[in-house]
């Protein structure tokens, strides 16, 4: 049947005007579908910009009904009945409203175009969470170098200074900050070359829109000097080049689920700007209301509607970076939302000689895939406080932007790799890729190792299915190489150290498998076996042992 607005709007209107005022609660109204919608995903410029449509088309990304927005008519129909309309959601297919009359849940309830609505904020909240998602205050450490400062430990953990000093600093790569506030980020000395060289590209607050996102809490603050500081000799970010949109999500006051939501909208305003980085510093476990508790098993990587917005956000061709958490030692233990997502890049941390940080959220054991993805320093991270000093904090919220910032430069450096390729090489450069576990996933990225993967593989012609096989891997001093081609050839064999280093090289002819001897002068270590021959040239990763 078909239901026209204008009648929708109407019998809105009049229900709406018998209901009173008490407390107000929030809610999220999830609709049935996007029908008469005046969009088309024919005129996508329409709903999105210049700068996110030609991120989709250079990845070929196809614009879909998800980036259709929200039918306006059956937002207006909501509003009518009284509810404050806070913003829509064109992924999920809705809108978070506030209302000051828990009848209007029956109203909404019965519009036919109404999927379901849900209670994601009490009303009448005035008392703040009692614990703190943000990490604590770790030991300063007075380090002091000619460039880096503090923060040399931050960026050499990963080898991202072999990026800087080819002068990749993340210069066009936009990164959108997901955050609890940005408290005199436009004051403080790390930061003032990003507002002087128009690099904070806006601003958007989804808890307050009528707030000072410069004078909220510092949290965002801190998160951006980790990646866009310039203070040489005392700090220097992982890409103080990018550009930035600032986004308030979290309102640190309290702990409900509305705030999930806000983060569902402020990751859709960045695919909408443009964004090619999210950092999100943020995750979700349990709440004021215990009501809304998550549970273990909802945290299965595509069931919350957080966490399908920020798989979205990643099959929309951007990388979302979110910090695993810092529950190790609570009774939570594991990972948060979105960091479960499939497609969603979760950081745990590290200390600076690059172990396990005690406080790091870890993986659901024996879920796949593997939680978190990949590690960067978060206990003792340098970051600046609104003071203008350089401090160290502990947390994943600030090993995530580590890893969010370096990779921006990474990406500047092979601006035409998509997305998903640029995660799969930072996967095979890090750390523990072959043995990745629940505490540090795959481990930490090597940069100047997947910068020589990524240049290798652009200048060579690689093949699409690796034709040969390596046994023992690991090894200890010999290695057999095995062919499915059974055809002789004769190949060129080298064996590279991380640091781009070819340490062993051989010719050989064989026809199905050959033998590599005397590699027991090797460092235990990672390397990479680069076979070529037949104008093709494939890569493997191997681990040396003693």
């Amino acid at each position: 049947m078909k239901i026209h607005s204008q009648t929708i709007l109407f019998i809105a209107i009049l229900w709406g005007s018998l209901f009173t005022a008490n407390g107000q609660s929030w809610y999220w109204i999830e609709f049935t579908d996007k029908n008469n919608t005046p969009y088309s995903i024919d005129n996508p410029g329409e709903y999105l910009s210049e700068r996110a449509i030609a991120r989709r088309a250079s990845q070929g990304i196809a614009i879909d009904p998800t980036d259709l927005p929200v039918n306006r008519a059956y937002i207006d129909s909501i509003a009518a009945t009284g509810a404050e309309v806070l913003h829509a959601s064109r992924w999920m297919n809705g809108i978070t409203v506030k209302s000051a009359d828990t009848r209007h849940v029956a109203l909404w309830k019965a519009f036919p175009f109404v999927r379901r609505v849900e209670l994601t904020k009490t009303a009448d909240t005035t008392t703040k969470s009692a614990f703190s998602k943000f990490g604590t205050p770790a030991v300063r450490n007075d380090i002091d170098t000619s460039l880096y400062g503090a923060s040399v430990y931050q960026v050499g953990l990963m080898q991202g200074q072999h990026l800087h000093e080819q002068g990749y600093y993340g210069e066009g790569m936009v990164i959108a900050l997901l955050d609890a506030g940005y408290q005199k980020a436009d004051e403080v000395p790390s930061l003032r070359h990003l507002f002087d060289g128009g690099k904070i590209l806006g601003t958007r607050d989804f808890v307050n829109p009528d707030s000072n996102i410069y004078a909220e809490h510092s949290h965002g603050m801190m998160v951006l000097s980790v990646i866009g500081a310039r203070l040489p000799g005392q700090m220097i970010g992982t890409a103080p080049e990018a550009s930035f949109w600032l986004i308030r999500t979290e309102d640190d006051a309290t702990e409900f689920k509305v705030e999930e939501d806000n983060w569902v909208a402020g990751a859709e305003f960045a695919d909408s700007v443009g964004a090619d980085i999210i950092n999100s510093s943020l995750g979700y476990t349990t709440f004021d209301d215990s009501l809304m508790d998550h549970t273990w098993a909802e945290l299965d990587g595509k069931t919350l509607r957080i966490t399908r917005a920020a798989n979205l956000a990643a099959q929309k061709g951007i990388l979302v970076f979110n910090s695993a958490g810092n529950d190790a030692r609570n009774s939570w233990r594991y990972i948060s939302a979105p960091a479960d997502g499939t497609d969603v890049i979760a950081v745990g941390a590290t200390d600076r000689n690059g172990n396990y940080a005690g406080f790091s959220s870890v993986g659901f054991p024996g879920r796949t895939p593997v939680k978190p993805d990949l590690a960067a320093m978060g206990s003792g991270t340098a970051v600046q406080n609104t003071n203008g000093d350089i401090v160290n904090r502990n947390g994943t919220s600030f090993s995530s932007p580590v890893l969010a910032g370096m990779t921006a430069a990474f990406w500047q450096a092979h601006r035409d790799v998509p997305a998903t390729e640029i995660r799969r090489i930072l996967t095979i450069s890090a750390s523990q890729n072959l043995r990745p576990d629940t505490l540090l996933g795959h481990g930490i990225p090597d940069f100047s190792l997947a910068d020589l993967l990524l240049n290798q593989f652009s200048n060579s012609k690689e093949t699409t299915q690796p034709k040969t096989t390596l046994f023992p891997n690991p090894f200890t001093d010999r290695i057999t190489l095995i062919s499915s081609d059974n055809t002789p050839q004769s190949v060129s064999v080298e064996i590279i150290h991380a640091s781009g280093a070819v340490v062993h090289r051989d010719q050989i002819d064989f026809t199905m498998s050959a033998r590599l001897y005397g590699l027991q002068g090797l460092q235990p270590g990672m390397y990479f076996m680069r076979i070529t021959g037949g104008g093709q040239t494939e890569t493997h990763k191997i681990l040396k042992t003693r």
